[in-house]
């Protein structure tokens, strides 16, 4: 067998696996990535994508992430929640609750897929606050949540979401529609029902509404790392009262490159080296 021949078998064993799985009244669609076969880690990782256009603009960079993990030895499993991506599903009805349960089917699928692995979740954004609902339910049993800017504060998430709607709206368009504009000035703190494209079930709406960092305890049953920037003034103080109660957590400081809502380079495919490589000392710290 020609290298060449060699390095196209391996790879093809190590491609990303399109499955289906949960239960038969809500299916998920998932990418499983197996770890390379002379590769040995105890870890598995499960990503927990953002929402909406969050999760579209790091879609990319969670499919690097996850080879980069295969790579090494950790197999990975990313999904989308039921109602978004490739999973079946309306968007319309998104709610938190349905999505913490998506969480819990797609850590059973992983355990099923590599089952001496100790599984880590790898959240980020809105998927980060659902892997603490999720775990904290007991029904889960991840030995590390690693959160990357965790929305702790759901109405102060959706505002910053219908800002920059207003603000696409605005660079979409060469004559601005400023009705949008108006809207948003005579009610600043009202919950959008679209956001940047995706819709906010009104189910989706009431839950960001109550969604406070008291709402968002962690157990004891794993340890936490949180990412935050610098500029982060409130997940901070959240961590810092976790501790208080004794809980597993630390918080680190991480400044990239990355923009949540928009793409600064439409044209590149290229994917922010630093953050990547901050996920992935993340695993083992």
């Amino acid at each position: 067998m020609t290298a060449i021949a060699f390095a196209t078998t391996a790879a093809q064993r190590t491609a990303a696996q399109p499955i289906m799985f949960g239960p038969a009244s809500r299916q998920l669609f998932g990418l499983f990535h197996p770890a390379e076969d002379n590769r040995t880690e105890d870890s598995a990782v499960l990503v927990c994508p953002p929402f909406g256009q969050e999760g579209l603009r790091t879609h990319r960079f969670f499919k690097v992430l996850a080879e980069r993990f295969a790579r090494t030895g950790v197999p990975t499993l990313r999904f989308d929640f039921h109602g978004t991506g490739d999973s079946p599903g309306d968007e319309r009805l998104g709610e938190l609750d349905g999505w913490r349960r998506d969480l819990c089917a797609a850590h059973e699928e992983l355990r099923r897929r590599a089952p001496d692995k100790r599984i880590v979740w790898v959240g980020a954004r809105l998927g980060a606050t659902l892997a603490v609902l999720a775990a904290r339910n007991g029904r889960c049993d991840p030995v590390r949540l690693v959160l990357w800017e965790p929305v702790i504060d759901g109405r102060r998430y959706a505002r910053f979401l219908r800002e920059q709607h207003v603000a696409a709206i605005d660079a979409t368009f060469c004559i601005p529609d400023l009705a949008w504009r108006r809207e948003l000035a005579r009610e600043p703190a009202a919950l959008p029902d679209e956001a940047l494209g995706t819709a906010l079930s009104p189910a989706l709406r009431a839950q960001l509404e109550a969604l406070v960092p008291d709402a968002l305890p962690l157990t004891a049953l794993h340890d936490t790392l949180v990412l935050v920037p610098p500029d982060d003034a409130h997940t901070p103080q959240w961590a810092a009262e976790q501790q208080s109660r004794h809980m597993p957590v630390r918080l680190a400081y991480f400044q990239h490159r990355l923009d949540w809502t928009a793409d600064p380079y439409p044209n590149s495919a290229m994917v922010p080296a630093d953050a990547l490589s901050r996920l992935q000392g993340a695993l083992h710290e």
